[in-house]
């Protein structure tokens, strides 16, 4: 009886799960996902708006949204895609935090979902294909880009950008259709309207393609990948050209000289030692607060040679079992190296040099390649298409096979392991297509009748694969539909898959894939062997990784011979990681849970709300931990409360203004500098009247600066007062009777003039401050 084509459970019918016993590495992916997006969401709303945050939200409070406040350089930086994002965000909700968790947890999920597609495109099948998803998702270096506002606006979109112009490009390498080109170039300028460091993703995509898809000594290699995928690099060179113009015409030069050499060799050491390398394996275990910054790295001894021994022992292992590993180690190699050097350009020979190398933020790109290095050294690189089996005539049928064209293949499952021929799912015709489902994957296939006959191998046409993780092509994209594409390092195409001591012909294979077949991919069908997928197999090969091609070396003897031991090994390693990234991701979220901003915020707020309706204050600058000096003028309370509704009222002259101190308090002023010596009239002090000026010699002198002043009086009826020091002068009201007036001014001297319009009117005064105005205790 033919099968409705529902998958079904041991005890009934069930779609999810029957999916995941169906797709296990697909299904675990998802669930890695999920877990990835929960737990980073709930560490980021552990926390609250930082530093760079207040000063974004400050400065979209403020402007009204035009060209000239989105093309405005932010620290030097070209980011108007997220000054728009923060500007509608800021009109919206204010000073709220959740719209920004919410926006990047959202990027953090296409992030995910295109990186996953990503992997299985450009890798074989298998259970190792966690491994370096894992790393990506859970990785400590991104925690910054998934927790910090300012951070994650530009590194997110620059990893989405990083992960679909790759993508882009293997596809263009693979099937040489031009319509990759427009989403490779449509990918760097997604990048580039979020952050200026997006541009590094064109030296990236030329290296992938040199190292992966181009093989030969290096300059052949070079030469070669210029000239035969010319077109992506026209497309990338102009983008870049245009952009670097529009750049160069409004940035500053950003470019430092370090102050020495052990300058350049402590950051290398803090860069590789302490943050990248501990960082991709579950590092660095122990933070140093920073603030209300997101905290640096600072690993402790052991741990930071325990991290370089591990990842030694994996370049080591992998070079090892995979040809295509080296190749894969020099591309992150290459990479980081353009990153160092750009962060070493910018940064030794200022301030923050001394922590430069230890601050994830920074390196935080470079996990997305070292993810992606990792995935090919362990699993390979999916096979190319071998287009040579479309010119073969159509194969005879086999003695006893009633469909030609079919025959019995070693499939390369989703688990990595080659299926003998036994294994594999016999159907007749008309269930064919029933048994396979629609989203299936490379080697899976749903679970058949033992009893069905005949004995046949599901024919390629009765498979469809889709999904959201599925990254394979469009039903027009197929490779045969263009010139035939790039095999990795330009091997020659083979014809023979050997499995465990037999060989069979791709001959009998179908000779291509259906126009209008959506699944298939570098010239085979999912969850079927394809005319390129030539695996090598032993009883002793662990299958961890997925099969393997004949051009890698053959498996050392250790391996084979103590094989559970390795096993083990490797599994404790994962799960030391696993511990590892787990408890230096709960350190990062208890540092990242104290916020002096939030603290500061809620506690203006709250005196805000008690405080009487006609509570004017100065300006004044908000604590350094909240929004740092450097950061001026934005550190000033009337821009950092800008986006408040309830915002304070600020003023530069009032008779009985408040501040509000480091804390949010609100209390009176008092000015802290030099006064007025004591006036030589009893009971009056200095006395001005009739419109002579009076002359009042200061304890001290004052620069010319921004000052506040305080005149405390006893007046006879109301006119208006001159304040003189420097040449410079201030007009003040005077009201009848004991009052005082604080105003802002700028000038500097020894002695104080004062005098009154009104000839009639006689003002006393023993009480004039020049200075810094402060809390009163």
């Amino acid at each position: 009886m033919a099968s409705t084509g529902t998958p079904t459970t041991p005890d009934g019918p069930g779609l999810l799960g029957g999916w995941t016993r169906i797709h296990p590495v697909r299904a675990a992916a998802v669930a890695m996902i999920l877990v990835s997006l929960v737990w980073r969401a709930q560490l980021a709303s552990r926390g609250y708006l930082a530093v760079d945050d207040y000063v974004l939200i400050a400065r979209a409070a403020e402007a009204d949204l035009t060209p000239g406040f989105l093309l405005t350089l932010y620290n030097n930086h070209f980011m108007p895609a997220a000054l728009l994002v923060t500007w509608l965000v800021t009109r919206a909700a204010g000073l709220a935090y959740w719209p920004y968790v919410l926006l990047l947890t959202a990027a953090q999920a296409v992030l995910a979902v295109s990186f996953a597609r990503l992997l299985r495109t450009l890798v074989r099948p298998g259970w190792a294909l966690l491994v370096p998803l894992a790393l990506f998702l859970f990785s400590p270096l991104t925690l910054e880009a998934t927790s910090w506002w300012a951070v994650g606006v530009n590194m997110l979109p620059m990893q989405i950008a990083m992960v679909l112009a790759i993508g882009a490009q293997v596809r263009y390498v693979r099937t040489g259709r031009k319509r990759h080109l427009a989403s490779l170039a449509l990918a760097v300028v997604f990048g580039l309207i979020f952050f200026e460091k997006a541009l590094l993703v064109v030296p990236l995509v030329f290296l992938l393609t040199a190292f992966l898809f181009v093989g030969g000594p290096p300059v052949r290699a070079v030469l070669s990948t210029v000239r035969r995928y010319w077109p992506s690099w026209l497309v990338l060179t102009v983008l870049s050209l245009a952009f670097l113009a529009l750049y160069g015409s409004r940035a500053e030069s950003s470019l430092r000289r370090p102050d020495s050499l052990g300058e350049v060799l402590s950051f290398l050491w803090q860069l590789l030692g302490s943050t990248v390398v501990p960082g991709l394996l579950g590092g660095p275990w122990r933070w140093l607060p920073a603030g209300d910054g997101a905290p640096v790295t600072a690993p402790p001894e052991l741990g930071r040679w325990i991290a370089w021994a591990a990842f030694l022992a994996l370049v080591v292992l992998t070079v090892r079992l995979r040809r295509v590993a080296g190749r894969a180690w020099l591309l992150l190699a290459a990479y980081l190296t353009l990153v160092t050097a750009l962060l070493a350009a910018t940064r030794l020979g200022s301030i923050y040099s001394d922590v430069a190398g230890a601050v994830p933020r920074y390196v935080s790109d470079v996990v997305v390649v070292a993810a992606l290095c990792i995935g090919v050294a362990l699993l390979g690189l999916r096979p190319a298409p071998d287009h040579s089996a479309s010119a073969d005539p159509a194969p005879a049928s086999r003695d006893g096979d009633p469909y030609p064209g079919t025959v019995d293949q070693p499939a390369e499952s989703e688990s990595g392991h080659v299926t003998p021929d036994d294994a594999l799912a016999q159907v007749t015709p008309d269930d064919a297509a029933a048994q396979v489902t629609a989203e299936d994957e490379p080697g899976d296939v749903a679970p058949v009748p033992a009893e069905a006959e005949p004995r046949i191998a599901v024919p390629a046409t009765t498979y469809g694969g889709h999904g959201v993780l599925h990254a394979e092509y469009d039903h027009d994209d197929h490779p045969l539909r263009d010139r035939p594409s790039a095999r990795p390092f330009d091997a020659p195409p083979r014809r023979a898959d050997t499995v465990t001591g037999s060989s069979r012909s791709t001959a009998a294979l179908p000779a291509g894939p259906a126009p209008d077949r959506p699944d298939a991919v570098d010239g085979h069908v999912d969850g079927l062997p394809g005319p390129s997928d030539q695996l090598t197999a032993t009883p002793d090969q662990p299958l961890f990784t997925g099969g393997r091609d004949p051009e890698d070396p053959p498996l050392p003897a250790v391996l084979v011979r103590h094989r559970e031991a390795v096993s083990a090994g490797l599994a404790l390693a994962v799960v030391a990681a696993s511990l590892g990234t787990a408890w230096t991701t709960a350190r990062f979220g208890d540092e990242w849970a104290v916020k002096s901003g939030r603290t500061y915020l809620e506690t203006v707020r709250a005196e805000l709300a008690a405080a009487p309706p006609d509570t004017v204050f100065f300006d004044q600058p908000v604590p350094g931990d909240v929004v740092p000096v450097l950061s001026a003028p934005y550190n000033r309370q009337s821009t950092f409360f800008h986006a408040l509704p309830e915002r304070p009222v600020f003023v530069t002259e009032a008779e009985n203004p408040s501040l509000l101190d480091s804390s949010g308090r609100i209390t009176p002023v008092k000015v802290d500098g030099p006064t007025a010596q004591p006036g030589p009239e009893q009971a009056c002090g200095w006395k001005v009247t009739g419109g002579a000026t009076a002359r009042l010699p200061l304890t001290g002198p004052r620069d010319d600066w921004f000052w506040v002043v305080r005149i405390g009086y006893l007046s006879s009826g109301e006119t208006t007062g001159t304040f003189r020091l420097g040449g410079k002068e201030k007009r003040f009201p005077v009201r009848t009777g004991l009052h005082q007036i604080f105003f802002e001014f700028t000038g500097g001297g020894d002695t104080v003039e004062l005098s009154v319009d009104d000839p009639d009117v006689t003002l006393c005064t023993n009480e004039v401050a020049i200075g810094t105005p402060t809390p009163q205790q």
